[in-house]
């Protein structure tokens, strides 16, 4: 009886915190605000299996209405979907991925009417060379964008399209759809313009100060859930050292690949530090990119992925997309027939993960 009463009470406790919490958007939609509380709520429930680009195209196929890879394998969605705008800044019809902007907007309705969530990366092309966002060939990308920078005008006109973005994703009665938005992301390590050794620590926080004060102030947005996701990371000091601030950053989170053998002990450490560090600020945890070697190691699910997650409290953990034709990466998640599909049933059917039925039936933005 008294470990029934003592279970209760930390129930009870924590769904206080979680509905106590809010974003660090002051002037957050009721919507966005919900999904906040409930996905800080939720983590310690289950964590949530996204996937990206999970509607738009799979292995052989693009652009088939309602089919999923994940569905393919499992019979249900994903929670949360992945979305990618690269390309959105040059005023492109579709994103580096190939995928019609309209249609995303379309998917992320969809994904909102279902009652599952939406989060957005932005691998922006290199405002100061013209390349792609992996162009590292200049230390002063970051600074030229900065108020008083060379390219600080042109940035503003990515943002700009950006937030015109963000301003079409509306439902049919014209309520706004929360998204969870990473920029910047992986900095701690260097392969994008704005990563580690690219850009000075006090550069990189005032340029996600600048990006979130504009979005907010300037245009107007307050639908957005502003995550703060690095690469790999050795320590707590090591993870904050370029962290703008508890008061514009909802999630924490990191991008970890499964590399090698040391990938588990990585992962755990990670994934405990984050669980850790976000229930002392009252935010929310996920792991926002993954993969690993499935058609290889046709257990990684169950084995390597879902066995080192489970004791820590996460909102989502993400993995990366299926290419519709052959990759050099391949897929990574399972797909129709794949060698590791019977593991991911497994993996779907643990009571530690959550996928869109699951999280339908809580009512997320409510």
């Amino acid at each position: 009886m008294k470990h029934f009463l003592y279970f209760f009470a930390l129930i009870f406790a924590q769904h206080a915190i979680a509905q106590s919490a809010i974003p660090s958007d002051k002037d957050a939609t009721r919507e966005t605000i919900n999904l906040y509380r409930n996905l800080m709520e939720l983590q310690y429930e289950g964590i949530m299996f996204g996937h990206q680009d999970d509607l738009a195209y799979g292995i052989g196929w693009v652009y088939e209405q309602g089919r999923s890879d994940v569905k393919d394998v499992c019979g249900d969605y994903p929670a949360v979907y992945g979305w990618e705008l690269g390309h959105l800044e040059l005023g492109d019809a579709y994103s580096l991925d190939s995928v019609h902007f309209d249609k995303i907007q379309e998917w992320i309705k969809t994904v909102y009417e279902r009652g599952g969530v939406n989060t957005i990366s932005w691998h922006l092309r290199n405002p100061l060379t013209g390349g792609t966002a992996w162009d590292t060939s200049s230390k002063e990308v970051v600074k030229s964008i900065l108020p008083g920078g060379e390219r600080h005008q042109l940035f503003k006109s990515y943002l700009d399209r950006l937030a015109a973005f963000l301003e079409g994703l509306k439902s049919d009665n014209g309520t706004y759809i929360p998204i969870l938005f990473r920029p910047f992301h992986e900095h701690t390590g260097s392969w994008f313009w704005w990563g580690k050794n690219l850009c000075t620590v006090e550069e990189y926080k005032a340029l996600w100060r600048f990006t979130v004060h504009y979005l907010q102030n300037e245009k107007n947005i307050h639908h957005v859930l502003y995550t703060y996701s690095t690469d790999r990371f050795s320590s707590v000091e090591d993870y904050l050292e370029r962290y703008p601030g508890d008061d514009i950053v909802d999630i924490l989170a990191f991008d970890l690949y499964d590399r090698g053998s040391e990938f588990p002990n990585v992962l755990n450490n990670c994934a405990s530090t984050i669980s850790a560090l976000a229930k002392s600020k009252n935010k929310v945890a996920a792991v926002s990119e993954t993969g690993g070697p499935i058609a290889t190691n046709t257990e990684w699910w169950t084995k390597t992925l879902l066995k080192t997650l489970r004791p820590f409290n996460l909102s989502y953990v993400l993995v990366w997309r299926n290419p519709w034709q052959p990759s050099s990466h391949g897929a990574f998640s399972a797909y129709q027939g794949s060698p590791d599909s019977a593991d991911f049933i497994r993996f779907y059917e643990d009571p530690k993960t959550l996928f869109q039925k699951e999280v339908t039936a809580r009512e997320l933005y409510k």
